[in-house]
């Protein structure tokens, strides 16, 4: 063959490598396009607050691609049995340093557009969520609607996460502990329903006088002159009950602090997760640190 063909026929031979990886590159950009609107459609069908979404630029904007996003990540390394949480992402949930608690696995920071959570893999639950409110937010709350769509939160690991047959036909209510009727927006509303904020709760309790609580809360906060940071959380027994195939820890006890930043007040509300729970005189911030051993405010409070 001549030194001219031999050269027209790398050239053909070049360009078809080209061409097959060219179309190689198509192909996987467009597996990868399917995949991905698959994984929204069926999404959609699995997570309620999915359903509003379509195209894949709007999927890709909300899962935060690539995982995992920014606003989970685990606590520091422990010290004296204890963690510094930093919550980086959302430092505005707390009215100074944040908390110090009690060591143990599988705890992940969450950030939420109107709260964030410490939550734990081993209960399936949070230790404690976190709001920052004042008279502007709650007076904003009472006109949005409520969703009532609860889902699994899909940035925790799968080992670590509650899921709705965990609840379904196990007697205990989904139990916000932030609570939805706090939610100054459309997007804080339908987080509000994620899994990760919420504990099995006495269907009895939950309705009476923990609502009542909540509801008391956004009175004092519409009265108060400047912000208030409210932490609320479960509380365990040793050997807790468990509802599901996920084993969700049961609390025998749920807890809400408020802090007034303005005049430096705090109390704790400390209720029993059980039918005959009552309203009763909340309990000092001390006393909460001893029976807890969580400091969810500054040292200097």
């Amino acid at each position: 063959m001549s030194r001219k063909k031999k050269t027209v026929a790398r050239k053909r031979s070049s360009s078809r490598k080209t061409a097959g990886h060219s179309g190689f590159r198509r192909f996987i950009r467009s597996t990868l396009a399917s995949a991905l609107v698959a994984f929204g459609a069926a999404s959609c069908a699995i997570d309620p607050q999915l359903r509003e979404w379509a195209g894949l630029d709007q999927v890709l904007a909300r899962i935060e691609w690539p995982l995992p996003s920014a606003d989970v990540s685990p606590p520091a390394v422990p010290v004296n049995g204890y963690v510094q949480t930093s919550f980086a992402q959302c430092t505005q949930f707390f009215p100074g340093k944040p908390p110090v608690v009690p060591a143990a696995y599988t705890m992940r920071e969450l950030c939420f557009s109107d709260f964030a959570i410490l939550h734990s893999g081993q209960t399936k639950t949070p230790v404690f969520v976190a709001q920052r409110l004042n008279r502007r937010m709650v007076q904003a709350a009472q006109s949005i609607k409520r969703t009532d769509k609860f889902y699994a939160e899909a940035r925790l690991p799968a080992s670590e996460r509650a899921e709705l047959s965990d609840y379904r036909g196990s007697g205990y209510s989904r139990g916000h502990m932030a609570p939805a009727g706090d939610m100054s927006s459309e997007q804080g509303m339908a987080q509000s329903f994620s899994l990760a904020n919420m504990v099995p709760q006495n269907q009895i309790q939950n309705g009476g006088p923990w609502n009542q609580i909540e509801g008391d809360t956004r009175k004092y906060v519409l009265r108060a002159a400047a912000d208030v940071y409210v932490f609320t959380g479960p509380v365990y027994a040793a050997g807790p009950a468990t509802i599901g195939d996920g084993r969700v820890a049961v609390p025998s006890h749920v807890f809400k602090l408020v802090y007034d930043a303005a005049t430096r007040r705090s109390w704790v509300h400390w209720q029993a997760n059980d039918a005959g729970a009552k309203v009763g005189p909340p309990i000092s911030y001390a006393e909460f640190v001893r029976r807890t051993g969580m400091h969810l405010l500054p040292s200097s409070q």
